[in-house]
């Protein structure tokens, strides 16, 4: 049998293999085999006894945990099979918390480790009560917006002669008498009295991000900012291309409104509130947008392109959002983004995990989209290396790890991100960096989608 997202296969017992018992306990269980290799083959342990004996008290002393242990024989060779059940609590290993997603085990630390915390506790980040907020903290005139917005969706039940804390407890946003933290988010005066860097940094640049023309910084709740950061960008930032047809003058958005509205909301409303703000920059031939918290375990760049289900990092507020009818609840919102473009005849978005976060980017042209904006040259003359040669250049202009990469897909033209991750003992984020890079060059293709595969480009 091969390895599975609950099994694990080991030759020998190694100490560092408690990482692996603690990331089932904190996923979802799993069965981890000492004495069985890749491949399902017993290779026998001579130690076996000893093992029975230390494995489970090692569990015990490091983890606070009981697993079965049990003896296995098969034609005579012993392995050892060690049933790790799921924990509703949090199961840490000397301080530390590992997870089992996919076929890899991942330390969780920062944003992704409070977020495991919480959940393990029945809470997320938005549903935990803000102590020193009170009503004078919330915005009336958003609260009145909202409802207005609600009103047209037919989705929020009457709420004529209620208080606005009243229409809050409707919401879900209250516990008792105090209000949580989505409440803030949503309807507050001053999120960022609250939490750091609730807000939207807009910035106009030339062909690439080291051309800074001017920026603007967008501050406000979530019903605010929706609306400011669409005002900016048509008064400030986009240049409206002039579209006659017949005798009618009429104006043609750069990028269509239902794929920019999509994008910010998205960011809104699935970033990570305690991390660096918002981040969305306008080129010359794109425009994208950036915000803080990696995709939800299990999902992929690929599901995003087409259906899928909905999992908000902060479902109060995608909640109220969805009441307001800003948002649906199908998970359809990268799914538009991607159809909007379609129809608008512009190129296939990009969607990228980066630097912890999560990029959309829109393209104006199919230009655009094959080489980012002409940087270094246009189509027809060189971008980094001629036409008819190795595209991005030969293999010394890689760097070392890059090179590494490229060995890691030779072997494997599966790898995953996070084995990569796991290989070159890397965050995910960053393995996906090095994908992305080596794309960008030329270097690698992805042939298919979740289950495809790397080819590569180049001679090694």
């Amino acid at each position: 049998m091969p390895e599975q997202q609950n099994i694990e296969y080991k030759q020998s017992w190694h100490d560092d293999y408690l990482k692996w018992v603690c990331g089932f306990a904190n996923a979802i269980g799993g069965i981890i085999y000492i004495g069985i290799d890749n491949k399902g083959n017993v290779t026998h342990l001579a130690d076996y006894a000893k093992l029975m004996e230390d494995i489970p008290n090692k569990i015990r002393n490091s983890m606070g945990i009981i697993c079965d242990v049990q003896l296995e024989d098969k034609q005579g060779d012993k392995y050892i099979s060690i049933q790790v059940n799921p924990y509703s609590v949090a199961v840490s290993l000397r301080g530390r918390y590992y997870y089992r997603t996919g076929s890899t085990k991942m330390e969780l630390t920062g944003v992704e480790l409070n977020e495991f915390l919480l959940k393990k506790a029945g809470k997320t980040w938005d549903d935990v009560v803000e102590e020193g907020a009170t009503m004078k903290d919330i915005d009336e005139k958003s609260i009145e917006k909202f409802i207005a917005d609600s009103k047209e969706k037919g989705r929020m039940p009457d709420t004529k002669g209620l208080s606005d804390f009243q229409i809050l407890e409707k919401l879900q946003l209250t516990e008792g008498k105090k209000l949580k933290r989505a409440a803030i988010v949503l309807f507050g005066k001053d999120p960022n009295r609250f939490y750091p860097n609730v807000q939207v940094k807009i910035g106009r640049f030339g062909s690439d991000s080291t051309d800074l023309k001017f920026q603007e910084v967008v501050e406000g709740n979530i019903v605010q900012m929706l609306d400011e950061v669409q005002l900016q960008l048509n008064h400030k930032f986009f240049i409206r291309p002039v579209d006659f047809t017949g005798m009618q003058r009429s104006e043609k958005d750069e990028y269509p409104v239902a794929a920019l509205r999509e994008m910010l909301l998205n960011a809104l409303i699935h970033r990570t509130y305690m991390g660096v703000h918002i981040q969305l920059r306008v080129f010359d031939d794109r425009l994208s947008i950036w915000n803080e918290g990696a995709l939800p375990f299990g999902l992929t760049i690929e599901e995003l392109k087409g259906e899928h289900n909905s999992r908000p990092r902060n479902p109060k507020i995608a909640k109220a959002c969805f009441m307001a009818g800003y948002i649906d609840t199908w998970g359809r919102g990268t799914l538009k983004i991607f159809n909007s473009c379609l129809d608008y005849g512009l190129p296939e978005p990009s969607i990228i995990e980066k630097e912890g976060g999560f990029m959309v980017t829109l393209y104006k042209t199919v230009q655009s989209a094959v080489d980012g904006g002409a940087i270094g040259g246009t189509i027809g003359g060189p971008i980094g290396g001629p036409i008819g040669g190795p595209i991005g250049g030969p293999i010394e202009s890689l760097t070392d790890r890059q090179i590494e990469v490229l060995k890691l897909i030779e072997e494997d033209n599966k790898l995953t991100k996070r084995k990569l991750a796991e290989k070159l003992d890397i965050n995910v984020s960053a393995a996906q960096s090095h994908f992305d890079t080596l794309k960008e060059k030329g270097i690698i293709e992805r042939i298919g989608g979740t289950r495809g595969y790397w080819r590569i480009l180049i001679e090694l």
